[in-house]
């Protein structure tokens, strides 16, 4: 890998060196390393556009990083990525895409995530997107999460995507069996003329599941986001979506949250907040020796920490 990819290595997922346990890295449409273990088997699909990855019954304290960088402009990409996990494990996925053009042809990364979750699991997923370069085309990226919980299963899922992306559509669909939960934080921050569309689609089917839907984001510039949530809840359950932004400049937001009740003791709530920085913030920070554009910067920070 060349100084660029890893760059954008370090940037989605925190990596300096080849990381321990399993792992795939795929860089300019070619997977470049990869690893398993003798719990977490990584295969390629037949039609090369992607992997499976199979996480063994028991498997405990185990990660997998499934890294995608693309430094090549003009480059276009969909890749199928399935994670088959089993019962009563405990493991830790980090995935994420970062794209440098400095070309003037847009390159763009189209990655479909779909997870098949056993009985009594725990899964933690960290998703990043990151965009750099000085180019004319656009870094554009586009995942889609497709999440099957069964029962008594765990999965807290924390994606995040706050800076260089012109453009990006987000979807997540989840199907929750009995006593399953789904915890998700999305943090999403745009600005120029980007736009991010996030659509979320949780449906509660099993009784005493639970989902807690949660989008911060800031559109500053001449930015427009797009939130739109619908939890659906089937059997007796608790769900709670929430949009929470931050409005800056000549921005555009728009907060859809919606919770359907198929079932009398399916208990939901959904919020939205859309508003911008207060002046008494950033008044107290400038009494501390900061600019007005430092004070906004540490509000920024600290609301999609």
């Amino acid at each position: 890998m060349d100084v660029i990819q890893k760059r954008l290595l370090e940037e989605v997922s925190g990596l300096h060196v080849v990381p321990e346990g399993a792992y795939n890295i795929r860089a300019n449409g070619q997977s470049v390393e990869r690893n398993s273990t003798e719990h977490i088997q990584i295969t390629s699909k037949e039609n090369g556009k992607g992997i499976d990855i199979r996480i063994a019954d028991g498997t405990k304290n185990e990660s997998v990083h499934i890294p995608v960088v693309l430094s090549q402009s003009g480059l276009t990409e969909v890749v199928y990525n399935d994670f088959f996990i089993g019962d009563n494990c405990d493991v830790v996925i980090v995935a994420g895409c970062g794209i440098d053009n400095c070309g003037n042809s847009n390159s763009e990364h189209d990655g479909i995530h779909r997870f098949f979750i056993g009985k009594n699991s725990k899964i933690k997923y960290v998703e990043k997107h990151y965009g750099s370069g000085d180019g004319m085309g656009k870094r554009i990226l586009n995942p889609e999460t497709v999440i099957e919980i069964g029962e008594d299963s765990y999965m807290e899922m924390d994606s995040v995507q706050i800076k260089g992306v012109d453009s990006t559509k987000r979807l997540t669909t989840a199907k929750l069996a009995k006593g399953a939960k789904l915890e998700v934080m999305e943090r999403i921050m745009t600005h120029g003329i980007q736009t991010a569309e996030s659509r979320f689609e949780v449906e509660l089917n099993g009784e005493n599941s639970s989902a807690n839907v949660v989008s911060r984001s800031v559109a500053r510039e001449s930015s427009h986001q797009l939130f739109v949530s619908n939890v659906i809840g089937n059997a007796k359950c608790s769900a709670h979506t929430e949009c929470d932004s931050i409005i800056m400049d000549d921005a555009k937001i728009s907060a859809q949250p919606e919770i359907t009740a198929n079932n009398p003791d399916a208990a939901m709530i959904h919020e939205a907040a859309i508003g911008k920085i207060a002046g008494e913030q950033i008044i107290k920070l400038m009494t501390l020796g900061l600019t007005e554009a430092e004070a906004e910067e540490q509000i920024v920070n600290g609301f999609l920490k």
